[in-house]
């Protein structure tokens, strides 16, 4: 039974899912300090010190199985936490407890392991976000022919298409894939370098010599699945990695936030709908409202997101010289519930893009409205074709459609602009020759080819590059 006493995250209880959040489970953290143990005894011992293939056993034989109970006993004792896992790991590993952490300072456990964690969970992201990509791409292309309102400032104006608006949002998660790929890429590790980042414990441990210095690290991050750590440090890396990390989770979370308002305002349209379940309830007093609730919950933890990456530029910014530690507790909070909540948002934008409902006839209704006004010009131009005066023409379009606009504004009446031109003798056209001008799709442009031509050309390139990522099912908590 859960315990309701106290706080519990809802990133954890309602957002996330559970291979995130075990990303960021102290197993895990704990594992990987111990991995990070092992691959430092291993490297020391192949590069001359005195450590023996039984007590790195002994190590490898006890990586999951953390005595929690001892490191916090210790901890409240020595107030240290690395030292208090140090200490736990030993009692453990009697034979090894000598030569666990040796040479090393706390942050080559800590930071080290931050960054694989961050690696980790970036390729968690990935996997979501290109299935995102995926569900948008077949959206786009499925609805990349049917003529709607386009709006700029959201005022009625020229014609695009369903798709060709899906294809903006899908444009911009694959700029952010690529913000990914070239920030998950350029990861590498701190390596061992000591309490000020000089090396200077290990340059004694091997007696001076350099060479043995230099190997040390690069053993290291390949033993962890890296191909360098980086080249200078003080006895952290530099907090700027986590802003660029956060940085590209902020991108993630524009784009789902944008893509969020426009089907929230879609939906206000009744243009097309998120997926509502035959239980759902949308509003505790109005029992009729479908309320747009997983794009609002899109919106809101996106805006958290945003707002949380300034805490990585603050504490890069106030990192004072080799060392301060006024970053340690903002980045047990800053960094996983960032992690944390994109993965809630992207699986949010997998269920409401797979579920999307798009109402065609309303989008031609709302269409039909105003596409009268956007085809004047054309109308003026078929006209001038038959010998009329262009500007006359001109003006009396500008008087009707004033009329038209009262019409449909003051009366709350249908636009009546065609059947006023009609009626007017300065046109000559009949309302059924006005009417058959007016079929949707000779307005949208080249939307279709270019819902055609980006699939094409952007999308399914990526899409191949990954197809071992896709087919991720989205399940929303509540």
């Amino acid at each position: 039974m859960a315990d309701t006493s106290r706080y519990i995250s809802p990133l954890s209880e309602r957002y996330a899912g559970k291979e995130m959040q075990h990303i960021f489970s102290e197993d895990k953290k704990f594992s990987t300090w111990r991995r990070l143990w092992i691959a430092l005894a291993e490297t020391e011992k192949e590069l001359g010190l005195d450590i023996t293939d039984e007590q790195i056993d002994e190590m490898k034989a006890h990586i999951e199985d953390i005595n929690y109970d001892v490191a916090r006993e210790r901890e409240k004792k020595v107030r240290h936490d690395v030292m208090s896992h140090v200490y736990a790991y030993g009692q453990q590993c009697p034979k090894a407890a000598g030569i666990i952490h040796l040479g090393a300072t706390s942050c080559y456990v800590g930071d080290n392991t931050d960054i694989i964690i961050m690696h980790e969970a970036l390729s968690l992201v990935k996997k979501k976000l290109v299935n995102v990509i995926a569900k948008l791409r077949e959206f786009a292309d499925k609805y990349k022919a049917l003529p709607t309102l386009g709006f700029t400032h959201f005022q009625p104006a020229q014609p695009t298409t369903v798709g060709k608006r899906a294809s903006l949002w899908l444009q911009e998660f694959l700029m952010d894939l690529s913000d990914l790929e070239y920030v998950q890429d350029s990861l590498k590790l701190l390596g061992s370098k000591g309490t000020t980042g000089t090396q200077a414990s290990f340059l004694e441990l091997f007696e001076g010599d350099q060479d043995k210095v230099d190997k040390l690290d690069p053993m290291i991050a390949k033993k962890m699945g890296f191909e360098a750590c980086y080249p200078v440090s003080g006895q952290t890396y530099s907090r700027k990695v986590d802003g660029r990390v956060l940085n590209v989770l902020a991108g993630i979370a524009a784009s789902s936030h944008k893509m969020s308002n426009d089907i929230r305002l879609l939906q206000h349209l009744k243009e097309v709908e998120e997926p509502f379940e035959k239980s759902q309830i949308g509003s505790s007093a109005m029992a009729y409202k479908r309320n747009p609730m997983r794009s609002e919950r899109i919106a809101s933890l996106a805006r958290y997101v945003m707002s949380d990456t300034m805490n990585t530029w603050i504490t890069s910014s106030v990192q004072w010289f080799e060392r301060t530690l006024d970053d340690s507790a903002n980045k047990r909070l800053s960094i996983p519930e960032a992690f944390l909540a994109i993965d809630g948002i992207l699986t949010l934008d997998m269920n409401v893009v797979d579920g999307l409902v798009v109402y065609d006839k309303v989008i031609e209704k709302h269409l039909m409205a105003e596409l009268p006004f956007m085809a004047t010009e054309n109308i003026m131009m078929d006209c001038v074709k038959k010998g009329g005066n262009r500007q006359e023409l001109h003006e009396r379009i500008r008087e009707l459609s004033m009329e038209a606009g009262k019409t449909v504004k003051v009366e709350g009446k249908d636009n009546n602009l065609l059947e006023l031109i009609a009626a007017d003798e300065t046109f000559g056209m009949t309302y059924e020759e006005l009417r058959a001008g007016l079929e949707p799709s000779k307005y949208t442009g080249c939307a279709t080819h270019q819902v055609e031509r980006f699939i094409k050309e952007f999308v399914d390139p990526v899409l191949d590059r990954y197809k071992d990522l896709l087919g991720e099912s989205a399940e929303v908590n509540v």
